[in-house]
């Protein structure tokens, strides 16, 4: 990599810049980036004017000169050409590179990304590991050491540094095109070079420089080497002293070894490690000690060898950078789940939502089917986890992902769920899960997939704002409630806070997972949306996601769902309140208080519902607005269950604006004609002046789920 050879791009109009990137110069006039940074996401036409600066501000500020889209991708890939006005005079070529087998790369770049940002682009040195076996080997999946923390502001940290340059053993061997927000920011996909340098527009803009024709260098790796003993990390110290008892023999180590790095893709003739840099190896590679295990375990003739083999596996599982499965695991259990979801490609988000009930699902599980492409990262986010079951004292818990694939054999057919059933065995075995542990994983898989399925009543959405910005963003969980009582979580409150858009983008994918449920049929959800008493005025049901298709045009929550809210937090501050609200249900579901003028304040308001309206179940309020929030408070602080109010009302006069939601009608279907009054006004806007909210609580609270267990508690499907 050569720092001199370091482009900055900026798109836009002659009088903006819209875009920014970073490019790297790979002949005299000759800069390579990433495709999207040189056009307008609107029109997907070039900017008319993009401009580059070539070199590292280190060697001072070089001059921005003209340039012009000259290649792109006939295939579409990430990848394009710019001609610069004028030539730069770099000593030097560039060579060109494919990392080969399959152990990790260290890889550097450089790049301009947002989070550098001033009052100019400051460069970022970009390094860490290319992982070849992350991925579907579409794009190079890079592991940032260095990295920013995710923003809030719905600008994406990275932003600016797609287009560097990736280079592996000073080789150029892909371009960075995009980032990888869910593993923590830490994540970056690259286009490889070997998917563009042999196309022949490409290699026609290099003819007659020293660079052409490309020619592509394997670049394999050679196994690491420990460090000093201060050095180490706590992952390497801590495997260091389990596989002193499994591997302390030479010759015993170095047989192990070698198989070892063959199958890992290094170079292994001559490897002669110390159990120090087997640690090494192992903590480099996240695959590698599963890989080991596996050889291990076909061994073991002892009890003891068998012992200290399962210690090892099952205290590697809290380690950072060590996953659950060996290579050929991993690649088996992916051609078993391709198969599945090219059949049946609802069943594994339907499956995960029955055997991870109380997990918080991987993103690509929320929706109602699972494509090929999101398998390879959906396996490795379910590696980290493990099932919250009991196993027999002393052996090691359940990974989640075995549970799952349990429940997909279950309802899979015969050979097909025979092969998965062993897979599980084999890998449990490597493992060291008990055999019990696994049998009773089954049967609870066979007895889901031969009961009824209960329906989806209701997705509940909880909303908390985040105090830590100005910005209106909210904390989000979404479950999906059965009508047997059970509950799915599928998006958890801990993850990265979500605009108005992104929450409502969520709850339409839950939505529309409920429709994939059997037994589910025509059915809709209720879409309950769980808010604290200071967020009651939250115009949810007006969110709106973009359009889900390129064809039917996008709609506000209200007007597709029937979206009522809830504030079971009321019940903290008046306890009997769960006690009222039964006794209202049971009482007097079509009884209805509809506030008028002679109403003026709270306490008449509270004795209204302390005596003739006492068993009441429905509240139309109507009055002022600056007393809107108190009045409904006290309503549902006294149990009212069921609670309807105009948000653009601003006193008595405008209470006829409900009359055409029949509001003192039985309120079984007051949802429903809220829901169509919503759709019509959102049809056809100016015609109605109303906005209905409508609280609807049900009798009891909504539980909370299990907490998820990690293996690590630094490890999640959506870390941060």
């Amino acid at each position: 990599m050569d720092e001199r050879r370091l482009a900055l791009i900026h798109g836009g109009t002659l009088g903006a810049r819209y875009s920014v990137g970073t490019g790297y110069l790979i002949a005299p006039r000759l800069v390579l980036t990433a495709r999207h940074v040189l056009v307008n996401w609107a029109t997907e036409e070039p900017w008319p004017e993009i401009r580059v600066r070539v070199g590292h501000p280190c060697y001072g500020e070089a001059p921005s000169v003209k340039a012009e889209l000259l290649w792109h991708h006939p295939q579409g890939l990430d990848v394009a050409l710019l001609r610069v006005e004028e030539a730069a005079d770099i000593e030097g070529s560039v060579r060109w590179g494919r990392p080969v087998g399959r152990a990790p790369l260290r890889y550097e770049g450089l790049g301009f990304p947002r989070a550098t940002a001033g009052s100019t682009r400051d460069p970022e040195h970009l390094r860490g590991v290319l992982a070849p076996l992350s991925g579907s080997g579409e794009y190079y999946v890079l592991d940032q050491g260095p990295a920013p923390a995710v923003g809030t502001d719905g600008e994406k940290a990275w932003g600016g540094a797609s287009g560097a340059a990736v280079f592996c053993d000073d080789h150029l061997v892909g371009v960075v095109v995009h980032d990888d927000r869910f593993f923590a920011n830490r994540r970056l996909r690259a286009v490889p070079a070997r998917a563009f340098v042999e196309d022949s527009g490409f290699a026609a803009h290099l003819a007659g420089h020293p660079e052409s024709p490309p020619r592509l260098i394997d670049i394999g790796a050679a196994p690491p080497k420990a460090g000093p003993a201060g050095a180490c990390s706590a992952t390497e110290r801590e495997l260091v002293t389990l596989l002193r008892p499994l591997l302390a023999d030479p010759g015993t180590r170095r047989a192990y070894a070698r198989e070892l790095a063959r199958e890992l893709g290094y170079e292994a003739a001559l490897y002669e490690p110390t159990v120090p840099d087997l640690a090494a190896l192992l903590a480099t590679h996240p695959r590698a000690l599963a890989t080991l295990g596996s050889s291990l375990a076909a061994s073991c003739t002892d009890e003891r060898a068998r012992a200290n083999l399962t210690d090892l596996l099952m205290r590697a599982r809290v380690l950072d950078g060590v996953s659950l499965l060996s290579p050929h695991e991993y690649d088996g259990l992916l051609d078993l789940l391709r198969s599945v979801c090219k059949e049946h490609p609802t069943l594994l988000p339907r499956a995960a939502r029955e055997a991870l009930r109380y997990t918080v699902l991987p993103e690509s599980l929320t929706r109602p089917t699972v494509s090929e492409q999101d398998l390879g990262g959906l396996v490795e986010e379910l590696e980290v986890l493990s099932d919250s079951e009991r196993v027999p004292e002393g052996t090691p818990s359940v990974p989640a992902l075995l549970r799952l694939v349990e429940y997909v054999a279950a309802a899979s057919a015969h050979e097909v769920a025979a092969r998965l059933r062993s897979w599980s065995e084999e890998t449990a075995r490597r493992l060291g899960i008990h055999s019990v542990a696994l049998r009773e994983r089954r049967v609870d898989a066979s007895a889901w997939a031969h009961r009824p399925t209960s329906p989806v009543s209701r997705v509940v959405m909880e909303l908390k704002r985040d105090d830590s910005t100005s910005e209106e963003l909210y904390r989000c969980r979404i479950l999906l409630a059965g009508d047997d009582g059970s509950q799915t979580v599928l998006h958890d409150a801990r993850t990265v806070p979500k605009t108005p858009e992104e929450a409502a983008r969520r709850l339409r994918d839950a939505v529309a997972a409920t429709a994939t449920e059997p037994g589910q049929g025509d059915h809709v959800p209720w879409v309950t949306v769980v808010v604290d008493r200071t967020e009651l005025h939250l115009a949810v049901d007006e969110w709106q996601p973009d359009a889900a298709d390129d064809i039917m045009p996008g709609q506000p929550l209200g007007a597709e769902y029937r979206v009522t809210l809830s504030c079971p937090d009321m019940s903290d501050y008046r306890p009997q309140r769960a006690q009222d609200q039964r006794r209202r249900w049971q009482s007097g579901p079509a009884q209805t208080l509809v506030t008028d003028p002679a109403c003026r304040n709270g306490n008449q308001l509270r004795h209204l519902l302390q005596g003739e309206h006492r068993d009441a179940a429905q509240v139309v309020l109507n009055g002022p607005a600056e007393e809107r929030a108190t009045w409904l408070q006290i309503c549902l602080a006294m149990g009212v269950p069921v609670v309807l109010w105009d948000r653009a009302a601003a006193s008595y006069e405008d209470s006829e604006r409900l009359h055409e939601l029949r509001p003192t009608g039985r309120p079984d279907d007051l949802p429903e004609r809220v829901r169509a009054f919503r759709s019509s006004s959102f049809a056809y806007p100016g015609e109605r002046a109303a906005r209905p909210s409508l609280v609807w609580e049900q009798d009891g609270r909504y539980p909370a789920p299990e907490p998820l267990h990690f293996s690590d508690p630094r490890k999640g499907t959506h870390a941060p």
